[in-house]
């Protein structure tokens, strides 16, 4: 299951982890969000002990949103050892968040 990731667990539980992070930046009333949300699930169940999963409501989370850019959603974000490493926006197949996650 993907984290919920707030400003308060990002620098506990994303900022400078070893490995890959995707962050699923959503809202409840995004319907491309809900569209993708059970391929991020899928993900976080498949990936588990390899990535963390985290989902980010950017509507609980505005300074999150804006510390990425976060301009419209869905938006993906991958980070690398803490470091942004890819995003894309917009629903993608799993097959796409796999090349983006370079797996």
């Amino acid at each position: 299951m993907a984290k919920i990731i707030t400003e308060m667990t990002f620098n506990t539980e994303i900022a400078g982890k070893p490995g890959k992070t995707l962050i699923d930046f959503w809202a409840p009333w995004c319907m491309p969000c809900t569209m993708i949300a059970p391929v991020i699930e899928e993900l976080a169940e498949e990936l588990a002990g390899q990535i963390t999963v985290g989902k980010v409501n950017v509507d609980e989370e505005p300074a999150l949103a804006a510390k990425f850019g976060v301009m419209s959603i869905p938006m993906l974000v991958v980070l690398e050892n803490g470091e942004l490493a890819a995003q894309a926006v917009g629903v993608r197949p799993k097959a796409d968040i796999m090349k983006l996650l370079d797996l």
